[in-house]
Protein backbone atom coordinates (compact mmCIF):
# COMPACT_ATOMS: atom_id res chain seq x y z
CA UNK A 1 0.00 0.00 0.00
CA UNK A 2 1.50 3.32 -1.03
CA UNK A 3 0.45 6.02 1.19
CA UNK A 4 0.81 10.11 0.48
CA UNK A 5 1.21 12.55 2.65
CA UNK A 6 -2.11 14.94 2.90
CA UNK A 7 -0.86 17.19 6.23
CA UNK A 8 1.86 17.90 8.20
CA UNK A 9 -0.35 18.44 11.56
CA UNK A 10 2.53 19.19 13.91
CA UNK A 11 6.19 20.21 14.04
CA UNK A 12 9.01 19.28 16.31
CA UNK A 13 8.07 22.56 18.42
CA UNK A 14 4.44 22.38 18.73
CA UNK A 15 5.13 18.64 19.85
CA UNK A 16 7.17 20.24 22.44
CA UNK A 17 4.90 22.85 23.59
CA UNK A 18 2.25 19.88 23.78
CA UNK A 19 4.03 17.32 26.35
CA UNK A 20 5.56 20.29 28.32
CA UNK A 21 1.44 21.12 28.46
CA UNK A 22 1.06 17.91 29.45
CA UNK A 23 4.07 18.07 32.22
CA UNK A 24 2.08 20.82 33.37
CA UNK A 25 -1.33 19.04 33.73
CA UNK A 26 -0.04 15.90 35.19
CA UNK A 27 1.59 17.82 37.64
CA UNK A 28 -0.99 20.23 38.60
CA UNK A 29 -4.13 16.62 38.68
CA UNK A 30 -1.58 14.91 40.53
CA UNK A 31 -0.24 17.74 43.29
CA UNK A 32 3.25 16.54 43.09
CA UNK A 33 5.70 14.18 41.39
CA UNK A 34 6.20 12.28 44.33
CA UNK A 35 4.85 8.84 44.16
CA UNK A 36 4.16 9.39 40.33
CA UNK A 37 5.76 6.77 37.61
CA UNK A 38 5.76 6.86 33.77
CA UNK A 39 5.06 4.09 31.39
CA UNK A 40 5.35 4.07 27.80
CA UNK A 41 3.91 1.30 25.66
CA UNK A 42 6.63 0.52 23.05
CA UNK A 43 7.71 2.22 21.04
CA UNK A 44 7.00 5.76 20.54
CA UNK A 45 5.33 5.77 24.02
CA UNK A 46 8.68 5.18 25.54
CA UNK A 47 10.09 7.99 23.81
CA UNK A 48 7.08 10.38 25.04
CA UNK A 49 7.22 9.37 28.19
CA UNK A 50 11.18 10.18 28.99
CA UNK A 51 9.95 13.24 27.23
CA UNK A 52 7.54 14.04 29.84
CA UNK A 53 10.09 12.93 32.30
CA UNK A 54 12.38 15.52 31.09
CA UNK A 55 9.38 18.17 31.43
CA UNK A 56 8.53 17.18 35.06
CA UNK A 57 11.88 17.78 35.80
CA UNK A 58 12.41 21.06 34.70
CA UNK A 59 9.31 22.19 36.29
CA UNK A 60 9.07 20.38 39.27
CA UNK A 61 12.81 19.39 40.23
CA UNK A 62 12.29 15.93 40.72
CA UNK A 63 12.95 12.93 38.65
CA UNK A 64 10.01 10.57 38.14
CA UNK A 65 10.66 6.83 37.31
CA UNK A 66 9.94 5.70 33.75
CA UNK A 67 9.13 2.19 32.54
CA UNK A 68 8.50 0.29 29.03
CA UNK A 69 5.75 -2.00 28.38
CA UNK A 70 5.39 -4.38 25.81
CA UNK A 71 2.05 -5.49 25.26
CA UNK A 72 2.49 -7.92 22.23
CA UNK A 73 0.85 -10.72 23.93
CA UNK A 74 -2.15 -8.85 25.22
CA UNK A 75 -3.36 -7.57 22.39
CA UNK A 76 -6.77 -9.10 21.12
CA UNK A 77 -5.48 -9.22 17.58
CA UNK A 78 -2.29 -11.27 18.04
CA UNK A 79 -4.06 -14.44 16.63
CA UNK A 80 -4.03 -12.49 12.96
CA UNK A 81 -1.21 -10.66 12.89
CA UNK A 82 1.76 -13.19 12.94
CA UNK A 83 2.52 -16.47 13.87
CA UNK A 84 5.33 -15.91 15.42
CA UNK A 85 5.14 -12.43 17.33
CA UNK A 86 7.92 -10.99 18.26
CA UNK A 87 7.61 -9.81 22.11
CA UNK A 88 10.70 -7.36 23.69
CA UNK A 89 11.02 -6.64 27.08
CA UNK A 90 8.97 -5.06 29.50
CA UNK A 91 11.24 -3.03 31.69
CA UNK A 92 9.52 -1.65 35.24
CA UNK A 93 12.21 -0.62 37.70
CA UNK A 94 9.67 0.14 40.60
CA UNK A 95 6.97 -1.74 41.66
CA UNK A 96 3.65 -0.71 40.62
CA UNK A 97 1.95 -1.49 43.29
CA UNK A 98 -0.10 1.26 45.44
CA UNK A 99 1.32 4.00 42.86
CA UNK A 100 -0.23 6.23 40.52
CA UNK A 101 0.20 5.51 36.55
CA UNK A 102 0.73 7.51 34.06
CA UNK A 103 0.41 5.36 30.88
CA UNK A 104 1.77 7.33 27.87
CA UNK A 105 1.40 6.27 23.80
CA UNK A 106 1.67 8.37 20.98
CA UNK A 107 -1.81 8.04 19.24
CA UNK A 108 -5.14 7.09 20.58
CA UNK A 109 -7.78 5.56 18.39
CA UNK A 110 -9.75 2.44 18.70
CA UNK A 111 -8.26 1.57 22.50
CA UNK A 112 -7.20 -1.45 21.75
CA UNK A 113 -3.44 -0.89 22.34
CA UNK A 114 -4.93 1.09 25.69
CA UNK A 115 -6.52 -2.22 26.35
CA UNK A 116 -4.11 -4.01 26.30
CA UNK A 117 -1.64 -1.72 28.53
CA UNK A 118 -3.95 -2.06 31.01
CA UNK A 119 -4.17 -5.76 31.31
CA UNK A 120 -0.46 -5.99 31.11
CA UNK A 121 0.19 -3.56 33.85
CA UNK A 122 -2.38 -4.81 36.26
CA UNK A 123 -0.66 -8.28 35.56
CA UNK A 124 2.11 -6.63 37.87
CA UNK A 125 0.45 -5.23 40.78
CA UNK A 126 -2.59 -3.21 41.89
CA UNK A 127 -1.76 0.66 40.98
CA UNK A 128 -3.44 3.37 43.19
CA UNK A 129 -4.52 4.77 39.54
CA UNK A 130 -4.09 4.37 35.69
CA UNK A 131 -4.06 7.78 33.96
CA UNK A 132 -3.40 8.20 29.88
CA UNK A 133 -1.50 10.53 28.29
CA UNK A 134 -1.67 10.69 24.92
CA UNK A 135 0.30 13.27 22.15
CA UNK A 136 -2.52 12.51 19.54
CA UNK A 137 -6.44 12.21 20.18
CA UNK A 138 -7.63 10.99 16.29
CA UNK A 139 -11.43 9.37 17.66
CA UNK A 140 -13.03 6.09 16.58
CA UNK A 141 -12.88 4.44 19.81
CA UNK A 142 -14.22 0.76 19.69
CA UNK A 143 -13.82 0.70 23.85
CA UNK A 144 -14.64 2.92 26.08
CA UNK A 145 -11.63 4.34 26.65
CA UNK A 146 -10.68 8.10 26.89
CA UNK A 147 -7.21 10.11 27.59
CA UNK A 148 -6.37 12.13 30.55
CA UNK A 149 -3.98 14.82 28.87
CA UNK A 150 -3.80 14.88 25.13
CA UNK A 151 -1.13 16.80 23.21
CA UNK A 152 -3.51 17.11 20.35
CA UNK A 153 -7.20 16.23 19.11
CA UNK A 154 -7.43 15.12 15.80
CA UNK A 155 -10.03 14.41 13.79
CA UNK A 156 -9.72 12.11 11.00
CA UNK A 157 -11.13 9.90 8.69
CA UNK A 158 -11.08 6.22 9.30
CA UNK A 159 -9.16 5.90 6.09
CA UNK A 160 -6.38 8.16 6.78
CA UNK A 161 -3.14 7.55 9.24
CA UNK A 162 -1.95 9.34 12.07
CA UNK A 163 1.84 9.14 11.62
CA UNK A 164 3.68 10.14 14.69
CA UNK A 165 8.08 10.33 13.89
CA UNK A 166 9.71 10.81 16.59
CA UNK A 167 13.46 12.07 16.67
CA UNK A 168 15.17 9.67 18.57
CA UNK A 169 13.46 6.58 16.63
CA UNK A 170 12.68 8.43 13.16
CA UNK A 171 15.52 11.27 13.37
CA UNK A 172 12.64 14.41 12.75
CA UNK A 173 9.87 14.90 14.86
CA UNK A 174 6.27 15.52 13.13
CA UNK A 175 2.71 14.24 13.09
CA UNK A 176 1.50 13.93 9.82
CA UNK A 177 -1.78 12.83 8.30
CA UNK A 178 -1.49 10.06 5.39
CA UNK A 179 -4.09 7.74 3.07
CA UNK A 180 -3.75 5.30 1.71
CA UNK A 181 -3.16 5.66 -2.83
CA UNK A 182 -5.02 3.61 -5.22
CA UNK A 183 -2.35 2.93 -7.89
Amino acid sequence: MTLREKARVMDAEAMRRAVTRMAHEVLERNRTAEALVLVGIRTRGVFLAQRLQQAIERIEGSVVPVGTLDITLYRDDLSTMTDRPIVHTTEIPFAVAGRPIVLVDDVLFTGRTVRAALDALIDLGRPASIQLAVLVDRGHRELPIRPDYVGKNLPTSRRELVTVRLVERDGVDEVVIEEPVEE
